[in-house]
């Protein structure tokens, strides 16, 4: 019998990673994203902001969703983000504290590696030079922990909660990605930039990584 307490925990655990991940990915791939696109292309980062569902609190503070306001709200603005990067990071460290007898100990040792790396070079993120390693860390360790559970810990209720989490709050940033990339994709009449709809095309399945997947079976 799993206590409901437990489950709770768990099932949020195992959401906050992946919401850590997702975020990663969409910083880095727009970030890619932008470096392909001609100058005059009307994309930047207010597309992001509007994907994490969290654009009210964004224009309460900020007049312009600039490169840097939105790097400082989606990583490290713990007072006023409560979804940014680290106050997400620091509720999955909770929850995994007060259910640690039930998870393998590695997987609390990385998620407490990734909370300190996060915490120790959050300002690197404001440069694009320190930018890329710093997400590509975040999604590196947010995959060692899946891969931790999946092979050393008993596939049983509790496990069933993490999937059930982490799928949750998969479909949902899948749901929130295609709806705000497919509203902001590039005009069709602006025949300069139709060469590009395939390169953003394909940040929408990097920011979801099904890329690689979608060309196996698509060709």
């Amino acid at each position: 019998m799993l206590l409901s307490s437990v489950a709770e925990r768990v099932y949020w655990f195992a959401r906050y990673v992946e919401r850590v991940e997702n975020t990663a990915r969409l910083i880095l791939v727009n970030n890619h994203l932008l470096l392909d696109m001609p100058r005059r292309s009307t994309l930047g980062w207010e597309p992001i902001v509007s994907i994490t569902g969290i654009a009210d609190k964004f224009y309460e503070t900020h007049k312009q969703a600039s490169e840097r306001n939105v790097m400082r709200f989606l990583i490290m603005d713990t007072t006023k983000n409560p979804s940014c990067m680290l106050r997400s990071l620091a509720h999955a460290r909770e929850n995994l504290r007060t259910s640690r007898a039930i998870f393998p100990r590695a997987v609390w040792e990385t998620l407490n590696d990734l909370n300190t790396y996060a915490s120790k070079h959050q300002a690197s993120v404001l440069t694009r030079r320190g930018r890329y390693e710093f997400m590509q860390h975040v999604i590196d360790s947010c995959h060692l922990i899946s891969g931790k559970l999946s092979a050393s810990m008993s596939h049983d209720q509790i496990y069933e909660f993490v999937r059930m989490g982490r799928n949750i709050e998969r479909a949902d940033m899948t749901s929130r990605v295609i709806d705000v990339r497919a509203e902001n994709l590039l005009p069709k009449h602006d025949e300069e930039l139709k060469p590009f709809n395939d390169i953003q095309w394909k940040s929408v399945l990097d920011s979801l990584a099904g890329y690689q997947m979608y060309r196996r079976y698509v060709h």
